[in-house]
């Protein structure tokens, strides 16, 4: 389960990524955009910090 889970979450972070990148190509650039990119990449590392914690196996770590 946990693992289904943190896949997932890896996931929402490429699509914020992908999303971020498109939307920047067809868009112009004002002043909120900025804020925008760095609410998105915070999103996105907290989507894969959470992603991978979870995908971690705690059998590695003995």
């Amino acid at each position: 389960m946990k693992k289904e889970l943190g896949k997932w979450f890896l996931d929402i972070a490429k699509y914020m990524t992908t999303a971020v990148l498109l939307a920047s190509l067809f868009s112009g650039m004002d002043e909120w955009a900025w804020y925008m990119y760095g609410l998105v990449v915070l999103a996105v590392l907290i989507t894969l910090a959470t992603g991978l914690t979870l995908l971690k196996d705690k059998k590695e770590d003995n």
